[in-house]
């Protein structure tokens, strides 16, 4: 596996790329790193699949500074992605949360470019807690900003038992170096799931895949709001429901995941 740096939009993107065969490129939760797909990864790559994991712009080992930050950037991010790695052939896009947002408007774009996507714990719209999507983006401010994401962020993964708060406090504290709480803000503010709205109707022929944690604390009620953004998708083979799991399923229980996700994958056409 190495570690490629793409410059993009005044700052580079960390990705990992390992593997061999047709590409899918997997980009986290607000909030998150890319390892959060390295047990998914490892299966891939077993079952012939090229995988790259790309932190988000100001996240992980990407660089802070970037022109723009949220949904529409991200989905800029994988075109940028498919273009540097793809060798002239189309992707597939999985992305968690927000990350799955830009997936859908990626494809929309430059459809020829995405020949399927998978979307994890998937935000398609604005949703959810809507008090607590505007109470964050001011709780969220420094100093007391890092305390509140970490109390906040250990509540996302209920299937790493208790593993979730270590994991909140190393991603908090990546989130908290120097300069890097500015594009973490950046991106809070920036996740506004309104422009997906346009772009459902372009994506339809596109393939896709819905993966949800029944346990998901995003959404009240998160197998209804996986079967609505699956209704959005003539082209949505099926929808994976994981029970126990939260925010990041694909990290929480990759057994649970992985087979239904591979053979999705092997469905489709790569051009």
């Amino acid at each position: 596996m190495t570690t490629t740096y793409i410059e993009t939009d005044g700052g580079k993107l960390a990705v990992d790329v390992e593997g061999e065969g047709r590409l899918i490129i997997c980009s986290p939760a607000m909030g998150d790193t890319r390892d959060s797909f390295a047990p998914l990864s490892a299966k891939l790559v077993a079952a012939g699949f090229r995988v790259a994991r790309v932190d988000l712009r100001g996240h992980g080992d990407s660089t802070a500074k970037f022109k723009r930050y949220g949904d529409e950037a991200i989905a800029d991010d994988y075109l940028t992605l498919i273009k540097a790695l793809g060798g002239g052939r189309p992707a597939v896009l999985a992305g968690s949360s927000m990350s799955a947002a830009a997936s859908v408007i990626a494809a929309g774009r430059e459809p020829d470019l995405v020949a399927g996507i998978v979307l994890l714990a998937p935000f398609l719209r604005n949703g959810g807690n809507i008090l607590l999507r505007w109470t964050l983006r001011v709780a969220l401010w420094k100093p007391w900003g890092p305390y509140i994401w970490r109390a906040y962020s250990k509540t996302l993964w209920p299937g790493l038992g208790d593993k979730k708060a270590e994991r909140a406090i190393s991603r908090t504290a990546l989130l908290d170096r120097p300069g890097r709480w500015k594009a973490f803000h950046a991106t809070v503010v920036g996740a506004n799931h309104d422009v997906v709205g346009p772009w459902l109707r372009g994506v339809i022929k596109t393939p896709a895949l819905v993966v949800i944690g029944d346990a998901d604390p995003d959404w009240a009620h998160p197998v209804e709001e996986a079967k609505w953004v699956a209704s959005n998708f003539p082209n949505a083979e099926m929808t994976i429901v994981v029970p126990g799991v939260g925010h990041a399923p694909m990290f929480e229980n990759v057994d649970a995941v992985a087979p239904g996700l591979i053979q999705f994958l092997e469905k489709i056409q790569f051009k």
